[in-house]
């Protein structure tokens, strides 16, 4: 391990754009595909894992990414994912994240809306004390499944309202799905305090940040990649101070940019630009939030004192209250500075 490695493992963190189901890692996916051995295409051998997770387009990463959702059938399964994500998380010096989850997928399955909150809060709350990380939620709405799933998604968010949801989202493909018909579903989860951070621009152009900022009140974009297309959208970011959730590997490998090295990040950040660095779904990507710094340190030609930055970036566009900001800045700053 190189010595910036070294460096980012030990740095504490947090991240804010990764989502619940897509951060189950080779051994829990293994386990709950052997659980329902018969009824799901997942292979039940972790070494097989990596060529199912091998993706031909974002729609292809979709229909695979939704096998996996259909492994977490009951609240115990939700439970043990959440808290292993935590424990995962710990390992990885991460203090605070901010977990996007998507209700509707376990609802119409079954799982009941309450049941679904109190497997997540208790998790939540074993993990705070057990690794030390602070979890947080996005509930997200899986813009495939449209209006139906917008208002179940609202309805759980308003009404169960557990103690770690912070803020309202939009995920799944862009393409076919505009942002427009979203825009009363967050209106309404900002009036009630939540904040706005929907996915736009990964594998569309700008116009979808545009539809983002401009229906959807967003407050982050979750990735946003195709803003370095539109230099008046880059510029109306940076005025505006609106940050992208960049999440370099996973735009890759969903085939979103050709390659690291064709990668708009350093774009990006030239014109002003504010982005934190994510995972998205690391072990899908096989990847790691630790890597990912590692990859944007690459990118972005950043030493040791540049990678610091970047994490306290990551705490500055996080919705963890002040007090909570400056203890986690505090303890990046006593790091560095004990690392030379």
């Amino acid at each position: 391990m190189t010595e910036l490695s070294e460096f980012i493992a030990g740095l504490p963190k947090a991240e804010l754009h990764v989502h619940h189901v897509g951060s189950a890692s080779p051994r829990i996916v293994a386990e709950l595909a052997a659980r329902h051995a018969g009824s799901t295409p997942v292979p039940a051998d972790p070494e097989l894992l990596a060529e199912y997770f091998t993706f031909t387009d974002f729609g292809h990463f979709i229909e695979i990414y939704l096998s996996v959702v259909d492994l977490i059938r009951d609240p115990e399964d939700i439970w043990t994912l959440t808290y292993e994500i935590a424990r995962e998380l710990g390992a990885e010096n991460v203090r605070y994240a901010e977990l996007t989850l998507t209700p509707y997928s376990s609802i119409v399955r079954g799982i009941a809306a309450e049941a679904f909150c109190e497997a997540v809060e208790d998790a939540r709350r074993r993990a705070a004390a057990d690794h030390n990380v602070q979890l947080t939620w996005c509930f997200d709405i899986p813009g495939e499944a449209g209006l139906p799933a917008a208002d179940l998604t609202l309805d759980v968010a308003l009404k169960q309202r557990p103690d770690g949801l912070v803020s309202f989202g939009l995920g799944g493909p862009e393409l076919g799905v505009p942002r427009p018909q979203f825009a009363p579903h967050f209106a309404a989860a900002k009036a009630a305090g939540l904040h706005s951070v929907p996915h736009a621009g990964e594998s569309t152009g700008p116009e979808t940040v545009w539809d983002a900022l401009t229906y959807l009140g967003a407050e982050r974009i979750g990735h946003g990649i195709a803003a370095a297309r539109d230099p008046r959208l880059m510029e109306h970011l940076r005025d505006t101070g609106v940050s992208l959730e960049v999440c370099p590997t996973s735009n890759v490998r969903t085939r979103s940019t050709p390659s690291l090295a064709e990668h708009p990040l350093p774009l990006l950040v030239e014109a002003g630009v504010t982005v934190t660095i994510n995972s998205d779904d690391p072990p899908m990507f096989a990847t790691t939030l630790n890597n990912e710094y590692a990859v944007a340190a690459g990118l972005l030609g950043l030493d040791q004192s540049g990678v610091a930055d970047l994490a306290r970036v990551a705490v500055r566009e996080s919705f963890l209250d002040d007090a909570g900001k400056s203890a986690l800045v505090a303890e990046i700053d006593a790091y560095t500075a004990a690392t030379g």
